[in-house]
């Protein structure tokens, strides 16, 4: 190829790049669009605490679907709709989120070329008119009372040249703008509820009991395999019946122990209105199961003996605090499926076929041991309370100090009842599920914990 030959041939690439990038490149900016740079998106929403709902829609190219996730303050508390109206820890959450929506500013114009947003990751992932699987925006809608809207945009890609700006556009604009975002929302069910489910402290724990046993889902006929106590002695972990020349693992009972205390839950379920007023009761009238509440049990896994007692096909464990407060957690079937299907059981999680099964039922309920806090003496006599200090017998002084003795003890009764009440009301509305790693940690037998005793 002569000299003539390769320049030409250069030239010619050189135009069909430039071309390419013409047509692709965003169109070129008028000087009236740049009249709004710097001005807020939202100038009438300037209070956080304005907002009472948060949405968040993004699109799964793999399934070509817009998935919502929504945060609501509704009859006097935070809940989450898709997943039941399960309580939500979203007051501070939101505001925040809600400050850093307040914040954004149009900082550059991009375009406002519709064919654009794809390339700029803004198309709005509810537009079922847009043919392009990608491209989709993260639509963030914030609302206040009355579902009056505060906030609503979409937030597209980040640019790789400017740290922490993205191209961001209005649902109902065609205009593209750069904007400095500083905003972390999760759409994660895991992130808007109270880590802290069970409300446990694990140093507080004292004893823990392990029920091992299966049951015949035909007859309801109960296998009873074995019973582990474990009693926390000063600081060492000792349990019933233990083998000559055993002792409790520590290792494995920290792990157990620790995993209580931040018991993670990745789903919830709600329990049949009947089953759930039945189980919030606090004393007197029993339970009445109906067969819609029977059905809801088996399919997760729990059953009633002959005797009546609830069990659970995988055994269950007992963990005793040393407020008096005894929480039972009931081990079932193993949850299918991944995302919503595991958090909030949209469509079915029953079966292999619906995806891996690295989740577990959970049915937490409590009670309280009054044994934890024996009765002290009651006082001979209260005439001491009628008489000034100075005035006190011996035996008056001895008769006061076991009245102080004894209210401590009533109120220790009284904060140990309350709380598992409370917590029972929590429990009662909800199975929950768990991940396999936290299941696996706690769910153990006497031969999971045992080791050989240091020579």
């Amino acid at each position: 190829m002569s000299e003539m030959a390769k320049s030409m041939s250069w030239a010619a690439a050189a135009l069909i790049l430039a071309a390419l990038a013409f047509f692709t490149a965003p169109s070129r900016p008028a000087p009236d669009d740049f009249l709004d740079r710097g001005e807020v998106f939202f100038p009438a929403f300037t209070n956080p605490n304005d907002a009472k709902t948060l949405e968040v829609i993004e699109f799964n190219e793999e399934t070509a679907e817009a998935t919502p996730f929504k945060v609501t303050f509704r009859s006097g508390r935070w809940t989450i709709p898709s997943h039941n109206d399960y309580p939500a820890d979203g007051e501070d959450q939101l505001a925040r989120a809600a400050a850093g929506v307040i914040g954004i500013e149009k900082d550059d114009f991009r375009t406002d070329n519709v064919s654009d947003h794809e390339a700029c990751g803004v198309l709005d992932p509810l537009d079922e008119a847009a043919t392009s699987l990608k491209g989709r925006g993260r639509r963030i809608t914030i609302r206040g009372e009355s579902d009056q809207v505060l906030a609503d945009l979409i937030l597209g890609r980040t640019l790789p040249d400017r740290p922490g700006f993205r191209f961001v556009r209005l649902p109902d604009q065609k205009r593209v703008y750069v904007s400095k975002v500083d905003l972390e929302i999760s759409s994660k069910f895991q992130d808007w509820i109270d880590k802290d489910v069970l409300d446990v402290d694990r140093y507080s724990i004292s004893r823990v009991t392990l029920r091992d046993y299966s049951i015949d889902e035909r007859t309801y006929s109960v296998d009873q395999r074995d019973v582990v106590t474990l009693d926390k002695q000063d600081t060492i972990w000792k349990a019933d019946r233990m083998p000559r020349g055993k002792e409790v693992d520590v290792t494995k009972m920290d792990a157990l122990l620790r995993e209580l205390d931040s018991l993670a839950i990745v789903g919830v379920r709600p329990k049949p209105q009947g089953l759930s007023r039945s189980l919030k009761r606090v004393e007197g009238g029993g339970i009445g199961i109906s067969q819609e509440d029977l059905v809801s049990l088996q399919s997760k896994g729990y059953y009633f003996a002959r005797d009546g007692n609830l069990l659970s096909n995988e055994g269950e464990l007992q963990a005793r605090s040393d407020d008096g407060v005894v929480y039972t957690l009931r081990f079932g079937e193993i949850v299918y499926g991944t995302g919503e299907a595991v958090s909030a059981g949209s469509g079915s999680n029953e079966s292999p076929e619906s995806g891996p099964g690295e989740n577990r039922y959970v049915f937490v309920s409590t009670s309280f041991d009054p044994g934890v806090f024996p009765e002290p003496k009651f006082p001979g006599s209260l005439d001491f309370k009628n008489k000034e200090e100075s005035a006190l017998t011996e035996a008056d002084r001895k008769n006061k100090e076991l009245d102080e003795k004894y209210r401590e003890w009533q109120e220790k009764m009284k904060k140990g009842q309350e709380k598992s009440d409370k917590l029972n009301t929590r429990f009662a509305d909800w199975y929950y599920v768990i991940p396999a790693a936290s299941f696996e940690k706690i769910h153990l037998t006497r031969k999971d914990l045992m080791k050989d005793k240091a020579a």
